[in-house]
């Protein structure tokens, strides 16, 4: 059985984040994570012994309103429940800190893990504004 623990908003550094990131996101391109932290309602964090292997924020407007991001799982721990896991500490966590609506934008490939956190799909508008004209 894999051993892994999940905390809270444990200290975790940039070079643990980017190496996690690289590990499961093809395009990664390493940056600083600390002032995102910094602003999060909370964060997760999971660990296998002392490695970091998985990672979701939870971001929000300083409301009732949260937002998941960042939902990664390293890439030799996926499919054993760990992301499943880590967005349900997450949903608790944020239903503890007071709020009432949770929110996650997802590719459609990614609906039914979703759907198996507890989330139900909903239409919502999206605009990119890097690439959108006025």
């Amino acid at each position: 059985m894999l051993e892994i623990s999940q905390q809270i908003n444990p200290p975790v550094t940039n070079d643990q984040l980017n190496a996690l990131f690289a590990s499961a996101w093809e395009n990664h391109t390493p940056f600083d994570f600390q002032p995102i932290l910094r602003h999060s309602l909370c964060y997760v964090c999971t660990f296998h012994q002392t490695h970091l292997i998985g990672f979701v924020n939870v971001a929000w407007d300083g409301g009732k309103h949260a937002f998941l991001l960042d939902t990664t799982v390293h890439r030799d721990f996926q499919r054993l429940g760990i992301g499943v896991k880590l967005v349900q500490m997450a949903v608790e966590a944020a239903r503890q800190r007071g709020i009432e609506w949770l929110h996650v934008d997802y590719e459609p490939h990614l609906r039914t893990f979703y759907e198996r956190c507890g989330f139900r799909h909903t239409q919502a508008g999206l605009i990119n504004l890097w690439t959108s004209k006025r």
